[in-house]
């Protein structure tokens, strides 16, 4: 694996990994960015072959000419090895996400949610993940939720944060190993018996159905695709979130779900990223 890196002003650095995420399929595996000090932005981009590094390279350099990438290969493995090292806990609400590294010392009130860095999205530092679990804090001071449904589940630790409040949780995950983990995940945090989850597209177990709460933490595309899906799965006074999204990309996806009866309650930015909370009338 290689990895690209730049730095630069932070309109540069957003201007590259916006070209980079709008690429369907992307050469990179990951992008990241942040603030690397006062000013000064960091851009990480992870691709698989050398092939795969010089299409990044074009595609940068045509978004942001002005950032020199610097490359170098990695292992395979430090991927998850350095995510285990160096990922703090994440505190989001009453809800504290970390590795069992971190949550030891959590002596804190907040509910603790034990995911480890893996295969599977979601530990709770992307700011797509902390945006879900900032709505559904909201969602919480103002109702009790009893059933929820989580699509793209990842590791389930949006199904395990809302099994942990006293609901039922059904978590879709179309990747059968990111399944696996987020049912070893749901036992772990002795939140099994709440949540169950399906490997698949999961259309039949929700046809009919309808929530309390739907998460769906994909991307941009599959959210204005499964629109018509979504919506009607989210019972009258329910909430529906919605993240996976650049903030450029979110007009579209306001655009996809306003039309079809909901009212946007809150935007929740993060980094480059967009979480949407949207209300179905009662």
């Amino acid at each position: 694996m290689l990895l690209l890196t730049a730095l630069g002003t932070l309109t540069q650095i957003r201007a590259a990994a916006d070209e980079l995420d709008r690429h369907d399929p992307s050469p990179a595996d990951a992008v990241s960015w942040f603030e690397e000090k006062p000013g000064k932005f960091r851009l990480e981009v992870y691709v698989p072959t050398k092939q795969d590094g010089d299409s990044a390279r074009a595609i940068v350099g045509a978004a942001a000419p002005e950032l020199h990438l610097v490359q170098k290969r990695i292992k395979a493995a430090d991927w998850v090895a350095m995510s285990l090292e160096g990922l703090p806990a994440v505190r989001a609400g009453r809800f504290v996400v970390a590795g069992a590294h971190a949550l030891k010392s959590e002596n804190g009130g907040r509910v603790k949610v034990w995911i480890e860095a893996s295969e599977a999205f979601g530990t709770g530092h992307h700011g797509t993940t902390w945006g879900c679990l900032i709505g559904l804090e909201g969602v919480l001071r103002e109702r009790r939720v009893s059933r929820v449904l989580d699509v793209g589940a990842g590791s389930g630790v949006l199904a395990i944060a809302a099994a942990k409040t006293g609901a039922d949780a059904l978590a879709i995950e179309i990747d059968p190993r990111a399944a696996a983990i987020a049912e070893i995940n749901a036992r772990q945090n002795h939140v099994a018996q709440r949540v169950r989850v399906i490997a698949g597209d999961g259309a039949r177990y929700i046809a009919k159905q309808q929530f309390d709460l739907v998460f769906a933490n994909i991307l941009m595309r599959p959210l204005i695709r499964l629109a018509p899906r979504l919506v009607p799965a989210v019972a009258p006074g329910g909430h529906l979130i919605l993240s996976g999204l650049l903030r450029t990309q979110a007009p579209l996806v306001r655009e996809a779900y306003a039309s079809r009866g909901l009212i946007l309650e809150k935007q929740i930015p993060r980094e480059a990223w967009m979480t949407l909370v949207w209300r179905k009338p009662a």
